[in-house]
Parts: structure tokens; sequence; C-alpha cells
């Protein structure tokens, strides 16, 4: 009998979605916090539930053949890439392999077979954005002595722990040069006395550091985002970065006077330069702006787009819905095989975004519609004003479409359906839902955008079955 509390001798055999490793006691799942496929641990038993537990190594008495050594110094606290001590073709194989299990168990597709697996290249410095948090809540490293400063940090969120600040020297994922301007940053607030925020007090001035960077274009956008006004505390931060990296495009500052934790200011200050940076995707340039959002991997997000563009399969005469369209990247990306792509966002400052690259592209056959995807097709008056789709393309969030819109989605009758997803547990959901209503799923493909994480994009392609 299996008790809380207690050491196992454990057999890692695979990992779960979310970058956990897998064992078993007879019949019994034990998720293991830290293990990968390969290892033998020990490991601490600290949760029980009905059919699964949950524990985290101890010790690792037999190493994998397919570990290998970190690169970066903050992995054993950090919790951003989990998998980072797993050979990367392993780490691919294993997401490959979640992806099916979930369709099997989740949408009921016993005999799933995944088309297409695209690792990234590169799987280090690949993001093209970083956000740092500042902190008076350091966490403190188990080595460090009881009077070592602990009440500046910057750097990223201890797991689990919404107060407590992890400083980070170096960060593997980002691009290089975000590293030398986080340094920089830190040195500098510290030298001027510049009080982070309180996430318990409300009390402090700078709240966050968002790094975003034009990868196909050099271009490399800081942005503050702080408390309250006051440029002239930032100004030191300022002069010393654009003296030591002149070709820093843009200095923003985002001020944030309300409690909650976002890097979303409610305005902004132009520091230096233009309030946003391009980037290029394909043939085409996008402009991004502190807050808009952008497929945080430029090179692999362009292979994502390749996939669903082949998956639509796409005619001059073809009419195109972009559901959760964004800022308009995919319906763009798009437009030119298309008679007429029409994208459907609920954010309007993102609609504004995807209209402005429209003009600054030369795009004339798109059109973007301010539309809440939960109701908007059952408000039939509006949908009857658009012609009929004969593709439709869906990327929604983290949460899936909502249960309304994917049984609405087979009425909207489209040829094809290509569902995009940073989330294939919710996407395996709805294409149960899907299949349900007259159409076949013809392809699934995983495009890592993310190495090291727990994080897998996928792309299903669903043909309307013959009548």
């Amino acid at each position: 009998m299996l008790k809380k509390g207690t050491e196992l001798e454990l057999k890692i055999e695979s990992l779960a979605y979310g970058a956990r490793g897998v064992a078993r006691v007879d019949d019994f799942v034990i998720f293991v916090d830290g293990g990968i496929p390969g290892q033998t641990v020990n490991a601490f038993l600290y949760k029980k539930r009905k059919g699964f537990g949950e524990a985290r190594v101890v010790e690792v008495l037999k190493q994998s053949s397919d570990y290998v050594v970190p690169r970066c110094e903050h992995f054993d606290f950090c919790g951003g890439c989990r998998a980072q001590h797993l050979e990367y073709a392993e780490q691919v194989n294993q997401k490959r392999q979640q992806v099916e299990n979930i369709f099997r168990r989740m949408a009921g597709i016993k005999d799933i077979k995944i088309d297409t697996v695209v690792p990234s290249d590169p799987y280090f410095h690949y993001r093209n954005k970083m956000e740092f948090t500042f902190s008076n809540r350091r966490w403190l490293l188990p080595d460090e002595p009881e009077n070592v400063e602990k009440d500046f940090a910057l750097g990223l969120h201890i797991p689990k722990r919404f107060d407590k600040i992890l400083d980070i020297n170096e960060c593997h994922i980002q691009q290089t040069l975000g590293n030398g301007i986080l340094n920089l940053v830190r040195a500098v607030a510290k030298e001027n006395n510049l009080k982070p925020y309180d996430v318990r007090t409300h009390i402090g001035f700078l709240r966050h550091l968002v790094l975003r960077f034009g990868v196909n274009t050099n271009q490399v956008m800081v942005n503050f985002v702080t408390s309250y006004e006051n440029t002239d505390f930032l100004q030191p931060i300022v002069d010393a970065l654009l003296e030591k990296y002149p070709k820093i495009t843009s200095i923003i500052n985002n001020v944030n006077t309300r409690k909650g934790d976002t890097a979303h200011g409610e305005y902004e200050i132009i520091l230096h330069g233009t309030p946003t940076i391009e980037e290029k995707m394909g043939e085409l340039t996008f402009e991004v702006s502190a807050n808009s959002f952008f497929q945080t991997n430029s090179i692999q997000g362009e292979k994502l787009y390749e996939i669903a563009l082949e998956g639509a399969d796409i005619t001059k005469d073809d009419i195109v819905y972009d559901l959760y369209c964004g800022t308009g990247t995919i319906t763009l990306y798009i437009a030119k095989y298309a008679k007429e792509v029409h994208g459907f966002e609920v954010i309007v400052s993102a609609l504004e975004d995807a209209a402005r690259n429209a003009v600054s592209n030369g795009i004339g056959n798109t059109f973007f519609h301010k539309a809440n995807l939960d109701t908007f097709f059952t408000q039939t008056g509006l949908v009857k004003k658009l012609p009929k789709p004969d593709v439709v393309i869906v990327d929604p969030p983290r949460a899936g479409m909502h249960e309304k819109m994917a049984r609405h989605l087979a009425k909207i009758g489209a040829k094809r359906i290509v569902y995009i997803s940073c989330n294939p547990a919710t996407q395996a959901r709805d294409t149960r839902i899907i299949l349900d209503r007259g159409y076949t799923l013809t392809k699934l493909a995983v495009v890592d955008m993310f190495p090291h994480t727990a994080h897998v994009e996928t792309v299903a392609v669903f043909t309307k079955s013959s009548e």
C-alpha cells in the first residue's frame, strides 16, 4: 500500500504532457518532477490522489542514456526549461508520444498517427520575446549566507510562487543579446537605488523588463513596465543601454498603476526610437508593438504557417476564415493564395495591428472583424452578411474553443478546417466534437516551438466527409 510521505524506487518510463516523468507501481501512475525516461530514481511521494500520485526525485540511482548536463546554471530552480537535461532529439520524440496519447485518450482515435514532426533549429536562443520581473523578494539559493542581499531581483518567477523571483544571470532560450541587456539593466538600476515593485505591499517603481527581438531584422525593443510615470528615474538606464548597445531600435515605458501583475501598461511613453519594431516572416514584414502578440519563435512560426497553408490547400477562388486571428499574421501570410481572407478577433488593438500590417504589406484582400467567437456565429444577422468560407483556420488560446464555437464550426460548412493549437489536450477535446459532426481528421503535425519546455504546438487538418 503506497503512502504519502514515503520514498520509492521508480523506473521512469516516459514524459507526460507538462514534462514530468511517468512511473508505475503496478497500475498506479506516479508523475515524477525532474524525472526523464530511462532513469531509475529514489523519489519522495508528496501527493497521492485517486488513480495517481506525484513525487520528486531525491536521488538518481541509474542515469538515462539520454541525459545531458543542463546548460543553464538556473536549471534546478527556474522551472522554465524543465526538460533541458534530456537530449533534444528525445525531447521531440517524447512530445510526439504525448500528443498521440492525448488524442487516443481524449479524442478516442485509437490508431492516431502523427504525420509530420518539426524540431526546432536552433534549439537554444530561439525566443524573440522574454519577460522578466523586478522584485524586492529575491529567491535565496540553498548555499547563500544568511546576511546576503535579498531585496533586489530581476529574473523569473519560482514555480508556484507569485511573490518570489529568481535572479537570472543568463537565459539560454532568449536571444544572446538579451542577457547583456538584462545584466546591464540590473546593474544600473541598483546603482541608482531604483526600487523594485512589491507585489504584496504594492510599493515600488520597477515592475517588468520585456525584451523583443526582430530575429530576421536585427531590431531590438526594450520595454520597462513601471508602477507610475517617472522618466527621470529611467534615464540613467536608457543612457547606459544606448552607450553599450547603440543599435537598440526602441525603448518604451509602459505604465501600469494597477495591482494586477501584468506587463501590459495603461499607456506607454517612447523613451528612444520608434514605437514598434519590425519582424519578417516569409515575404511579409510585420510591425510589432510592445503589447502585441507575435509568434515567440520566428523561425518555427514560419514553418508552422507553411504546414497550415499546405493543409488548407487554398485556391485562388477560396474564401478563408481565420478565427482568433490576433494581429493577423496567419491571415496575411495566406492572403496571396486566396480570393478573400476574413480575420475574426475580439481584441481591438490586435485588429488595428492587423489592418496596419495589411496596408504596409500592400495586401488588399483581407478583412478584419471584431468578434467574440463564443457567441458571434449564433448572431445570424451578422453572419449572413459574410461570404461563406471554403476553408476555416482556427488558432484559439490555450483554453481551446468555447464549446458553442466548437459545435458551430461544422455548421459553417467549410470543405477543410485547419486547427492550430498550443494545447493538445483542448485540441483533442475539440477534435472529438468536430469528428462527431461530419469531418475526418486527415493530418496531424507536431511543431516544437519551445525546446526544453513542456509546451508543444500542433496542427490538425479536417476534411468534410462525403455525404
